[in-house]
Formats: structure tokens, C-alpha cells, sequence
């Protein structure tokens, strides 16, 4: 006995080129999605603030930005090579009706551990125009020596 035979029901569809772009924008959009619906907003947890650090000779510049943090909402700790920057970011007083609100605001948190030692002795914290701005001298026994080269 013969099998019968199908046909088709259907025109073929025209052959769709692969585009990885549109794909991994797809998964990008997915994944921020996902972010987003996993941080809470306010009380949560922390916040972490953007940080630079910078490395010369003597010292290690630790730069974050805390825009409208005074001085005494902020805590700064070194513990051997540890460095913890800590505090909150408080909702201001408003006179006027709050239209929009992306600024995040509650309580902030950033440890890193330093590439060695620090001295705690010759620690400054100076906040300027919204930017934590943390010199961290190096020991004497970290910092590096130039050694003369004598000739014969």
C-alpha cells in the first residue's frame, strides 16, 4: 500500500535573514525589564553611588557623586585596605507640586577594597559641588622608589 502524499496547504514563506542585533536588543530590553522589576524603588536596597578612582604615586583619589548630601549625612571608613563610603540621600523639602521624580533618594552604600594598604593617619574627605572627593595616602613602604642607575 502507498503512502499518500501531502501537499501543501500553504505558500512558502519567504526566508527571514537572521539579525543577532535585533535579537540581543530583544534579550537587552528583557533583561532591563527584569532589573527594573527586581530593584525596589526608595526603600530597598541601597544605593550605589558613581565612583572614579584614580591612582598616583602617593596616593589612591577615591571621587563619588553624592549630589545634594551635606557633609554630616555621609560616612567615610577605612579599615586596613578597605574603604566603606556610607549615609543617605534625603528628600528635600518642596513648596510646589513634584511633577516628576527619577532622583533616587534613601540611604547609600560603596565598599572596595584598595589595591594595598592604606596610612589612616593621612586620610582627607572634602565634599565639593556634590562630589565626595577621598585622598588616601599611601604608607611609605607601598610607595614606589626610583633607584639611580649608577655607571662602572
Amino acid at each position: 500500500m502507498a503512502l499518500p502524499v501531502r501537499r501543501r496547504d500553504t505558500a512558502p514563506q519567504p526566508v527571514q535573514r537572521w539579525d543577532p542585533f535585533r535579537e540581543l536588543q530583544g534579550v537587552q530590553e528583557q533583561l532591563s525589564q527584569l532589573m527594573r522589576s527586581a530593584t525596589p524603588d526608595g526603600d530597598g536596597a541601597p544605593l550605589v553611588p558613581l565612583v572614579d578612582i584614580e591612582e598616583t604615586e602617593d596616593a589612591w583619589i577615591v571621587e563619588a557623586e553624592l549630589p545634594g548630601v551635606k557633609p554630616e549625612d555621609v560616612n567615610v571608613e577605612v579599615r586596613g585596605a578597605e574603604l566603606a563610603i556610607s549615609g543617605e540621600i534625603k528628600e528635600r523639602e518642596r513648596e510646589g507640586i513634584l511633577r516628576r521624580r527619577t532622583r533616587k533618594t534613601g540611604e547609600f552604600d560603596y565598599h572596595i577594597t584598595l589595591p594595598g594598604e592604606a596610612d589612616a593617619e593621612q586620610i582627607e574627605a572634602k565634599l565639593h559641588d556634590g562630589v565626595l572627593t577621598i585622598r588616601i595616602a599611601k604608607p611609605e613602604q607601598e610607595r614606589p622608589r626610583r633607584i639611580a642607575v649608577k655607571a662602572d
